[in-house]
């Protein structure tokens, strides 16, 4: 189970199957757009 976490408000942004736990940072739309 894979995780994606916004790197500006540390909101988790998406779930995602993997055979392996992990974490990606990313953004979600709300920080995105500013």
């Amino acid at each position: 189970m894979g995780t994606i976490i916004c790197q500006d408000c540390q909101k988790v942004v998406e779930h995602y199957d993997d055979e392996k736990v992990t974490t990606l940072y990313g953004k979600c739309p709300t920080c995105n757009s500013k």
